[in-house]
């Protein structure tokens, strides 16, 4: 299945890198940015979690949920947050239930995808940006997307 614009986001709970279990039914009433990402501590992985880092105020300011996913374990999760100071949750989609849910495509057909859903409060995505290469650009397209939503 392929989640497209418009579609609510399904039901899911996954553990973070505290081994916390989030589930999107905590973002309740709050947009929900879900930013799937290749691998823990890659060159455009880590530019793009740093990205989200360093507009996670803005982020807040609107009132958003920021969440990390790839297919990294616990322990990398963990060590890809603490050396970069991360201020947001990393799931950890380690069996690729999560991706395959959200219909992620693979890149060049063995490369995880790097794709961000923004959802508005009531968990209807309201926008997908795909870009494999473009990290940070993500980044730019959340937040112009939540001052969209916010304006409405």
């Amino acid at each position: 299945m392929t989640l497209k614009i418009g579609d609510s986001i399904p039901t899911f709970s996954l553990l973070d890198q505290t081994g916390k279990s989030r589930t999107n039914k905590e973002c309740k009433g709050k947009p929900l940015v879900l930013f799937f990402y290749p691998k823990d501590d890659t060159p455009g992985c880590t530019a793009e979690a740093c990205g989200f880092r360093d507009k996670y105020e803005l982020f807040n300011l609107l009132g958003a949920v920021v969440w990390g996913v790839s297919n990294d374990n616990q322990s990398s999760h963990l060590k890809f947050a603490e050396k970069n100071n991360l201020p947001f949750p990393l799931l950890c989609d380690e069996d690729n239930s999560l991706r395959k849910q959200f219909g992620v495509p693979k890149a060049l057909g063995i490369l995880d995808g790097r794709v961000t859903y923004i959802s508005d409060s009531n968990g209807v995505i309201r926008h997908i940006f795909k870009d494999l290469l473009n990290g940070p650009q993500h980044v730019t397209e959340a937040l112009s997307i939540l001052e969209e939503i916010k304006r409405k």
